[in-house]
């Protein structure tokens, strides 16, 4: 668990990217929608760094692992800090940083899982909230460094707090001695792949990560289209980050004690009426809440999403199962956030976004209530 706080909170700074996009932007001389696209591409990767860690901590040692995905994220940094165009922006912040990262998270994931067995949905729930905790650190660091030192400056001091998290991660790793594979449980899971579950599932994690996704990646951006000042923008950031984060623990503290479906239903339906808020009394102060609400929707299914595959499949299929469910992450990064940045660069607002956001919500509630009753769904 130590080790998984230490390396999870630089690692979620990439939540904190809207704090980028103006510095970047004005660096670069590229739009919005541009801004956007590096993020999807950060997310890609970093859902591929999910789908290749269960091959790789599977015939590698786990420390060697961690340690060369660790230095692959920072050397990425040190690229994008160098950055003279969107090519190296994408190919250092978006490539290497996402890889990495992605390949951490999963063995830190899969660890815990393999160790943890009482309240598990709590534990998942804790791992997966690290992201937005440490964007919610980092954004008003971010904020301040830039300003003080300017953007590639605070780059590379981030590629250093990387390297170091990775070196006291490895040394924690070492010592906790964990095995990613329980080898008494044989292969009893791995054929049971109930794939009509893992589509509910993946759908009801989508429709929730795509407006999710469109705040955490935006908005410090979205907060000054409805007028907010940059202090303002940055303090509101940092808020919603910060409830994102205490909503992916209470995902999984629910699970442990409430049904999978009736959580994520009601989840979707605090989303949605944080758009619905936003879309009927549009304004700053208003916004924040409404941004809030949505980020802790996406919140409470993540966190539930990582819950639900412990009680699902068996342990050792953890890391294989999440690292297919991040897709829906990945695709989710994509979209919404992608045309939301569109709509925003020719209309210069984030009303037809909201929109989308909503119906995607009311979507995800009626998928959820399909999703099994059983605490150990069909296992």
């Amino acid at each position: 668990m130590a080790a998984a706080t230490l390396l999870n909170l630089p690692f979620g700074t990439i939540y904190a990217f809207s704090v980028f996009l103006k510095p970047m932007e004005a660096m670069l001389g590229i739009g919005r929608a541009q801004m956007a696209l590096v993020f999807s591409v950060a997310s890609v990767c970093l859902t591929l760094g999910m789908l290749a860690g269960p091959v790789l901590y599977r015939r590698f040692a786990p420390v060697g692992l961690l340690l060369c995905a660790g230095l692959c994220s920072a050397i990425g940094l040190l690229v994008a800090a160098s950055a003279t165009g969107i090519g190296q922006l994408m190919l250092g912040y978006g490539l290497l940083f996402g890889l990495g990262g992605g390949v951490a998270f999963v063995m830190m994931q899969q660890g815990i899982n393999q160790t943890v067995e009482a309240m598990s949905g709590l534990a998942n729930g804790y791992v997966v909230s690290l992201y937005p905790l440490g964007a919610m650190i980092g954004a008003p660091i971010f904020g301040w460094s830039i300003a003080a030192f300017g953007l590639r400056s605070t780059l590379v001091g981030l590629a250093i707090t990387v390297s170091l998290a990775t070196v006291a991660a490895v040394l924690l790793l070492r010592l906790a001695d964990i095995r990613m594979q329980d080898g008494q449980a044989g292969a009893q899971g791995s054929e049971d792949r109930r794939w009509s579950l893992f589509a509910r599932l993946f759908g009801v994690f989508f429709l929730a990560a795509a407006a999710g996704l469109m705040v955490m990646s935006q908005s410090a951006g979205i907060l000054q289209a409805y007028g907010a000042a940059t202090a303002f923008a940055l303090g509101g950031t940092t808020f919603i980050t910060g409830a994102i984060a205490a909503a992916r623990i209470g995902g999984g503290w629910l699970v442990d004690r409430f049904e999978v479906p009736w959580v994520a239903c009601a989840a979707h339906l605090i989303a949605l009426s944080g758009s619905l808020l936003l879309l009927a009394f549009p304004g700053p102060a208003v916004a924040v809440l409404a941004m809030t609400l949505i980020g802790m929707g996406y919140g409470f299914i993540s966190g539930l999403t990582a819950g639900a595959i412990a009680r699902y499949w068996h342990k050792n299929d953890f890391g294989r199962v999440a690292g297919q469910l991040y897709i829906a992450w990945c695709v989710a990064a994509v979209s919404l956030p992608v045309v939301a940045g569109w709509l925003f660069d020719r209309t210069q607002a984030y009303h037809g976004a909201m929109m989308i956001a909503a119906v995607g919500n009311l979507l995800g509630a009626m998928l959820a209530t399909s999703l099994p009753r059983n605490r150990e769904g069909t296992r």
